[in-house]
């Protein structure tokens, strides 16, 4: 048992840093590849960290337990532990606790990333934090080098291996101060490749176009030249001054040219000379933000619990200000934690990045003052950056590992065992064999989840009774992917299946999906996404089968009441009246009623958001359908008027101007669908044929 406990202390190190290859990892026959391997993978090295700590504890293996008395160490625990409460009053602390299989950003990675910082607190030495150090460098070098390598083939915003360009760029925002700082401490020549690893993260980070880590790195420079310009000596000044100074100018240049420069066709230049509050991504954020902070104002102790921002989003979602349909973050961490945890998890928070600043005072005496300053430019960065996006697993763990090394090196503690664990052999490898079972719950059956999700997909016309297989089984599993299960059968069913399946494939493609999302639907009662798409499929249901009214009402219902704004629902209400109207003849008193119902539907959502011009249109199709072309007409030149560029609105205006052969703005609106969808053959071939009736009559 001697050797296997020598071979756990040898193992130990590594598992501590393994978090740190997680960017490279990418499992392609799952969904969501980019994210879930990387949280499941989490997951499993830490509860194997934590049964490899028990062990080594244990059998005696000496610890640096007195670091635990420096109040910077006692912040990830408080934040924890106030995170579980506010959960635990929150809105569904299952729900609190898993997350969601795309985001695995509830309260068990928390849990995780704290263990993983208290782990290498009582670990860490001057070795541990190089090699730390180092494998990051490498590590966020490469998946930079690979970055740039999709740029170069593919062009546009770049994501690499974490999938998504905000993400990367966040995450290379925190890796390239670690590998500044691991270039303190290495010889000549690796001193100078860690340089060039560090300049490909520049250039990686730039053409991701974020303009949050862009805005942070400015800042984090100009903190840097701010600091040489008046703490420098001799040429240091003199030089940094000038660098300031010219920065200055060449703001000031930027900002009076920027309309110009918006139009340079590179994505990092022109986004950034697009920032103003009337630009579509900004005034959206801004919304957010607003209305996120008043409601937090309406619980600002407790919040809400882990992972329901989404429940706050779709209280004010509001389709004439808010470019995105589902909103699960406010894209501002500080927003994020206060909603979520109250103003004590947005202090807790912010102490977090405190003390990385503490932390490096003392570093600064005893260790290295240059290593110091890059923590504080760290520090500096990350704090901008989350002021406009938020934290994945890559991200968030490299923060809290990279705090605990940097706090274990600054001041000089002796090593000693643990008296409460030391000798209670059986108890640890108890312990050890039960974290060991928990990564099946925890790893292996969300992945199976996962890829039983993807496979579904890969079936789902070619296969149905396939893909109705590995659904049930997958989402039969019990594990937290469930709702995103509804999500996703939704996407299958709505967006293809229901119109391109006929028959019995049909019936049993559409009974696999209402059955997930039903069962949904009565777990889920706070989450809107699932009672609209549940009251969206069952008016797609194949011919013969019969529809739960009540159960139609109720999802309806709820859709409305969780987020009022939002025009589905209404239209699925209108819908039904339309379709109970067109039961009956024209012009009968039932049609004329029916058709009443549904304008009066449509009239209430427009008093509810006027500025949204798809309303209109939809009911000017319907007024004119009544007999009304005049009251039609009325409401169409009221939905052009508010016209701005969506594919959907184009579609309804195309329709209406088509059927009342008004074909200037017909084809207007033709080519506004051609624009926005140039797959769309139909809409094509339309404008084709007004344009050659439209020469004929020259």
């Amino acid at each position: 048992m001697t050797y296997l406990v020598e071979r756990i202390l040898r193992a130990y190190p590594w598992f501590l840093i393994a978090p740190a290859l997680l960017p490279v990892v990418i499992w392609g026959e799952i969904i969501y590849p980019y994210l879930v391997p990387k949280t499941l993978l989490f997951y499993a090295i830490t509860f194997i960290e934590v049964g490899m700590f028990v062990l080594l504890a244990a059998y005696g293996r000496t610890f640096f337990w007195s670091r635990l008395n420096r109040w910077e160490t006692w912040i990830p625990g408080a934040l924890l532990v106030l995170a579980y409460v506010t959960s635990a009053f929150g809105m569904d602390f299952y729900r609190s606790f898993w997350s969601l299989l795309v985001r695995g950003d509830g309260l068990l990675m928390l849990t995780c990333a704290v263990a993983s910082f208290y782990l290498i607190v009582l670990y860490a030495d001057r070795k541990f934090f190089d090699r730390l150090l180092r494998t990051v460098a490498v590590v966020a070098s490469f998946v930079a080098f690979y970055g740039i390598g999709e740029w170069l083939v593919g062009g546009g915003r770049i994501g690499s291996l974490l999938g998504n360009a905000a993400f990367f760029a966040g995450y290379l925002g925190i890796a390239f101060f670690a590998t500044l700082a691991t270039a303190q401490s290495l010889p000549k020549i690796w001193e100078r490749i860690a340089y060039v690893g560090a300049t490909v993260q520049i250039i990686a980070i730039v053409l991701t176009a974020t303009r949050g880590t862009l805005l942070a790195l400015g800042v984090a420079g100009v903190v840097y030249l701010a600091y040489l310009t008046f703490a420098g000596k001799g040429a240091q000044q003199i030089w940094s001054a000038s660098i300031l100074t010219a920065l200055v100018v060449f703001g000031g240049l930027f900002f009076v040219f920027r309309n110009e420069i918006a139009k340079i066709p590179f994505a990092p230049i022109a986004r950034i000379a697009s920032v103003s509050t009337s630009e579509t991504d900004v005034a959206s954020r801004l919304f957010i933000w607003k209305n996120m902070i008043g409601e937090i104002q309406k619980s600002p102790w407790i919040g809400v619990g882990s992972e329901h921002i989404d429940v706050l989003f779709n209280r004010f979602y509001d389709p004439t200000l808010i470019s995105e349909q589902w909103f699960d973050r406010s894209h501002n961490a500080f927003l994020d934690y206060a909603a979520q945890y109250g103003i004590g998890g947005l202090l807790l928070y912010l102490a977090l990045i405190v003390a990385f600043l503490t932390t490096a005072v003392r570093f600064a005496r005893r260790v290295s003052r240059p290593v110091a300053g890059i923590f504080v430019l760290l520090a500096t960065t990350y704090a901008v950056q989350n002021f406009f996006v938020f934290d994945t697993i890559s991200s968030f763990w490299l923060l809290f590992a990279l705090l605990a090394a940097f706090i274990s090196l600054t001041s000089e503690e002796t090593p000693a065992s643990s008296s409460f664990l030391k000798g209670k052999h059986a108890l640890a490898w108890l312990f050890a064999l039960v974290l060991l079972i928990l990564i099946i719950p925890v790893t292996y059956r969300p992945g199976l989840a996962a890829y039983d999700l993807l496979q579904a997909y890969k079936y789902q016309l070619t296969d149905v009774a396939k893909e109705v297989s590995y659904l049930s089984h997958g989402f039969a599993l019990g594990t937290y992917a469930d709702i995103e299960y509804g999500y996703e059968a939704y996407d299958m069913y709505a967006n293809t299946q229901a119109a391109k399946l006929t028959g019995q494939d049909s019936i049993d493609a559409y009974q696999a999906t209402l059955s997930i999302v039903t069962a949904n639907f009565n777990r889920y009662t706070y989450d809107a996404r699932t009672a609209l798409y549940l009251s969206h499929i069952l008016t797609l249901a194949p011919e013969g089968i019969t529809v739960d009214q009540n159960l139609l009402s109720s999802s309806l219902e709820r859709a409305i009441r969780l987020s009022p704004k939002r025009y589905q629902p209404w239209y699925v209400l209108a819908n039904l009246s339309i379709s109970n109207g067109n039961a009956y003849l024209p012009l009968s008193p039932e049609r004329i009623k029916g058709y009443a119902a549904a304008q009066d539907i449509l009239a209430k959502y427009i008093a509810l958001v006027p500025k949204l011009s798809t309303p209109h249109f939809v009911l000017a199709q319907l007024l004119y359908a009544s007999g009304n072309p005049a009251e039609a007409v009325v409401e169409a030149t009221k939905g052009k008027a508010l016209y701005v560029s969506d594919l959907e609105t184009a579609r309804r205006a195309a329709v209406y101007y088509e059927t009342v052969f008004d074909l200037p703005n017909a084809e207007f609106f033709l080519e506004e669908v051609v624009r926005l969808d140039p797959t769309n053959t139909g809409a094509a071939s339309d404008l084709a044929q007004i344009k050659a009736y439209e020469q004929s009559k020259k």
